[in-house]
């Protein structure tokens, strides 16, 4: 079964983001189980989250207010990806992949608000 927000590009791109946000934190100490990982892991799955289901709300303001909260969670894991760099946590490699899907998700989430408002 497939919903409206399955065929959404900024959808797709937030499942993708998740699927990666994992694939790092297992690369990430133990230690880090019940902080940093949890953390990133909410955070990612926040943004997918928000997307579908402002877009199964009836209006299209409570769909740009739950995009606007998608965005705040994007904002959220880039701040964790920024602290895990500065302290070297994790496999560096795809933590730079994972910024860059970060950054492009963002894009797409602001341009798709933007579209909203005109």
């Amino acid at each position: 079964m497939r919903f409206e927000y399955h065929e959404l590009e900024i959808w797709k791109k937030s499942i993708e983001v998740v699927k990666e946000v994992y694939r790092f934190t297992k690369t990430m100490p133990d230690e880090e189980k019940f902080g940093m990982i949890s953390q990133m892991r909410r955070a990612s799955v926040s943004i997918s989250s928000n997307i579908a289901e402002g877009k199964a709300r009836a209006t299209g303001k409570d769909f740009r207010n739950f995009l606007y909260h998608a965005f705040a969670s994007s904002a959220e894991l880039e701040t964790q990806l920024c602290i895990c760099q500065e302290l070297k946590i994790g496999n560096q490699q795809i933590l730079e992949l994972l910024r860059q899907m970060i950054w492009e998700e963002m894009a797409m989430i602001k341009s798709f608000i933007s579209k909203m408002n005109t």
